[in-house]
């Protein structure tokens, strides 16, 4: 298939339906060249169109940065979200590495997205919105451990809640940070899974 037949059927492609593919181009940017480099006119390169193709979805490349860290977020989230079983009140050491492990194996699996969302330095003009990410998964986590540390009888177990949380979803970060950084040479998602998950057991039963 040639370049102007790509662009041609492209033409015909209403904005809704263009979204999510000008989107998938914008993420195989961020793949190769990172955050920062995800303009208009790379977007449309990538997608071998022109740029009112791309203008006709998104206005602008701010816009543009944040449909695609909403839809990544969106995605990662729900991921995490399931892969972490603390809401037993029973949670034993198990529970939680099977949880570290579950969650580093999303990571594995889409880990183009993840360095999206767990950028060290994001984008200014989508910086709200991983703070926003975090923050909706400092509040399930929060709903998830409560009745944890209830039974387990944690002393001031509403005051040491919110350090607990905070503590826990660091690490949570350091681990996908790692298996990021690592890339398979040292750890694999239940290597690091296990060994994350008994210390921050070890952490949160004694606390």
């Amino acid at each position: 298939m040639t370049v102007g037949t790509v662009r041609e059927r492209a033409a015909h492609l209403g904005p809704e339906r263009r979204r999510p593919q000008v989107l998938d181009a914008a993420l195989a940017v961020v793949m190769e060249h990172g955050v920062a480099a995800v303009t208009i006119g790379a977007v449309a390169k990538q997608l071998k169109v022109t740029r009112p193709v791309v203008y006709s979805c998104f206005p602008d490349r701010v816009e543009l940065i944040r449909a695609l860290l909403e839809r990544e977020l969106g995605l990662l989230l729900n991921d995490a979200i399931e892969a972490l079983p603390y809401g037993k009140a029973d949670a034993d050491e198990t529970v939680f590495v099977e949880g570290f492990q579950a969650l580093l194996r999303t990571v594995a699996r889409r880990p183009y997205s993840w360095r999206l969302v767990m950028s060290a330095d994001p984008d200014p003009a989508v910086a709200d919105h991983f703070r926003n990410g975090r923050a909706v998964l400092v509040a399930k986590v929060s709903r998830r451990l409560a009745p944890t540390l209830q039974r387990w009888g944690t002393v001031d177990a509403d005051k040491k809640l919110p350090v607990l949380v905070e503590q826990f979803v660091s690490s949570c970060e350091a681990a996908v940070r790692t298996l990021l950084h690592d890339d398979g040479k040292a750890w694999t998602p239940d290597t690091l899974g296990a060994f994350i998950g008994a210390a921050t057991y070890r952490a949160f039963r004694t606390a």
